[in-house]
């Protein structure tokens, strides 16, 4: 670490990563209750180079009292719409100011290349917080003529409110620890919620210096909290807390699936962004090239651990050995490296536990006989790296197929027409995303219809807009992020009918 700290990190980075790193809570930097910390490892190296308090029940009991206190009484409540625009757009130049910075802890957390971090990640943060800035002064409710047809002689008024939904609960991954954090914060501070976060236990520090930007720019105390801690203890408390009134997760359907059920016994309102195994189809029109370089950027972009990631490809079979092969030579020629060093292409997973998965399914995938046409090993060196890996010679049955690997790994396979590659593309319990790579739009606009997915690129992947609804069909999660849909995540409609 000495070395990074000495020729690749900002002076903002190395002093962050000097001074002691506590919870939020309030407007008070403090410890667990308990005092056991947790152990930050760069991912690049398997060195410790940080701690974090390792929070637990207790924390999270003090960090919703704090929420609700500002929720309930103090400025919070009192801020008019106009007022917490302007401190979401306050928070936003903050960010952006202070964005290498970001970039660099964020790298040094998850392991994913500074540069995609600086211009991806962060940039996405800053982008999102000024778009939900100007919601907050446009949620609205309705009027409208009723009848009431059971009572004839009076008269009546009726209208819609909507107002905040309280104490927010949210629980973010791993794989994008800031932008995750943004997509829950900047919504519930522009409809006037409070917020309790908790950011997964092997990435905590963007969150914190996120949080220390938060009250720069002026949120009150208990606006924003931020407990560190383990999934099971911290993340439990939360997801199940009885003076929360919304969870928002994102994570594994796996995990989804148990803060769901925990959420549902107090009947706290719940929404959930989960897995996927997203299909990449290249229809037989298609350019070679940018097909392969699509395809390539669908599953190796941020080392394949993204929910959207493609890593299935089907390509019709007139086209599947060009395409193969041009992907495989993509994969081949990536640089892996240390995300801090700017010129690494593909850096480490994000853990030697998550090294330890992805290789399993690699070999899991070649005992039910598929073939690694590039990649299918660990890189090399002290970290936790995975070489791309292009997988033929797979079948729908496979676990590799079936299953969200979570690395840079996809399987290729031929179809034949589309009612075959429809049929397969949504032979998965997931429907988060898919993309199409054509330019006979014809076929496209018919196919788009086929495709179980929450989200359909056409001729590109993993594109994100702040406007546009983000979400997932089956256990790909309930409920949109982004968009003028994720206000309703935030917000309970009232009805109100007046006699006059």
């Amino acid at each position: 670490m000495e070395s990074y700290h000495g020729q690749l990190l900002s002076e903002g980075t190395r002093r962050f990563l000097e001074r002691p790193r506590r919870m939020l809570i309030g407007a008070e930097w403090v410890e667990a209750a308990s005092g056991e910390t947790l152990a930050v490892v760069d991912p690049a190296n398997g060195e410790k180079f940080a701690s974090v308090p390792a929070g637990g029940a207790a924390d999270i009991d003090r960090a919703v009292a704090a929420a609700r206190r500002a929720f309930e009484s103090g400025d919070w409540p009192k801020m008019r719409p106009v007022d917490r625009e302007r401190l979401l757009l306050k928070f936003a130049d903050l960010v952006e100011a202070n964005a290498q910075e970001l970039a660099e802890i964020e790298s040094l957390d998850n392991g994913k290349p500074v540069t995609m971090a600086r211009h991806v990640d962060v940039a996405l943060v800053v982008d999102f917080l000024r778009y939900m800035a100007g919601w907050a002064t446009k949620i609205e409710g309705s009027t409208m003529d009723v009848s009431v047809p059971i009572i004839r002689d009076r008269e009546f008024f009726g209208f819609t409110r909507r107002e905040p939904v309280g104490v927010v609960g949210a629980i973010i991954p791993w794989n994008f620890p800031l932008l995750m954090a943004a997509w829950k914060v900047a919504p519930a501070l522009a409809t006037g919620c409070t917020m309790v976060l908790k950011p997964a236990e092997e990435t905590p520090l963007s969150a914190l210096r996120f949080a220390e930007l938060a009250l720069d720019a002026g949120y009150p105390a208990g606006v924003l909290n931020v407990v560190t801690g383990l999934g099971h203890t911290a993340g439990a408390a939360l997801a199940s807390h009885k003076g929360v009134e919304k969870v928002a997760f994102t994570g594994s359907t796996e995990i989804g699936k148990l803060v769901g059920k925990a959420a549902l016994d107090n009947m706290t309102r719940v929404s959930l962004e989960l897995g996927g195994k997203s299909p990449v189809i290249v229809l037989d029109d298609a350019d070679v090239s940018a097909a392969a370089a699509g395809a390539a950027q669908a599953i190796f972009f941020n080392q394949g651990q993204v929910c959207t990631a493609g890593s299935r490809l089907f390509v019709h079979k007139s086209r599947f050995d060009e395409v193969v092969e041009g992907l495989s030579g993509i994969a081949a020629g990536m640089k892996l490296g240390a995300g801090i060093d700017p010129t690494t292409q593909i850096g480490p997973l994000v853990s030697a536990t998550q090294q330890k998965r992805v290789l399993g399914y690699i070999e899991s995938g070649f005992a039910e006989g598929a073939r690694a046409a590039t990649g299918g090993a660990a890189g090399e060196g002290a970290g936790y790296f995975v070489k791309p890996t292009v997988l033929v010679d797979t079948t729908d049955d496979m676990k590799v197929v079936r299953e969200e690997i979570f690395g840079p790994v996809v399987v290729a396979m031929p179809y034949e027409d589309l009612d075959e590659v429809a049929r397969r593309a949504n032979d998965t319990p997931y429907g988060l995303a898919a993309s199409i790579w054509s330019n006979d739009l014809s076929r496209v606009h018919r196919l788009i219809p086929k495709i179980q997915a929450g989200t359909v690129w056409v001729n590109c992947h993993n594109i994100l807009d702040n406007a546009m609804p983000f979400g997932g069909f089956k256990q790909s999660g309930i409920g949109r992020e982004m968009g003028r849909a994720v206000l309703d995540l935030y917000t309970e409609s009232k009805s109100v009918i007046m006699a006059l």
